[in-house]
């Protein structure tokens, strides 16, 4: 686990993932997370926890939640990691 550089709390809004079709809402609302972050943390890396992606995909792929509150984390390698704000950090496994 590297050193963390920055930490915020964000409400992202998700809204705009109804602009998709019904069965590809979920995986925009993913991707409007991701950019949300590489935007405002200013970081290329971004990692999304389990734990925010469960939250998103709960209830199904055609009903992602409007917003989600989430914490990010930047690390001195400029890696940002994206979970709930009350969720632990698990290591991630070497690939």
């Amino acid at each position: 686990m590297s050193e963390v550089v920055l930490e915020r709390i964000y409400t992202v809004p998700l809204g705009d993932a109804y602009e998709a079709s019904r069965k590809r809402r979920a995986k925009k609302a993913i991707n409007l997370l991701r950019e949300f972050a590489q935007r405002h943390m200013k970081a290329e890396d971004v990692r999304i926890s389990e734990g925010v992606n469960q939250l998103i995909w709960s209830r199904g792929a055609e009903k992602p939640p409007k917003k989600i509150t989430v914490l990010m984390r930047k690390d001195k390698d400029g890696i940002v990691r994206v979970m709930l704000p009350g969720e632990v950090e698990r290591e991630e496994k070497e690939r």
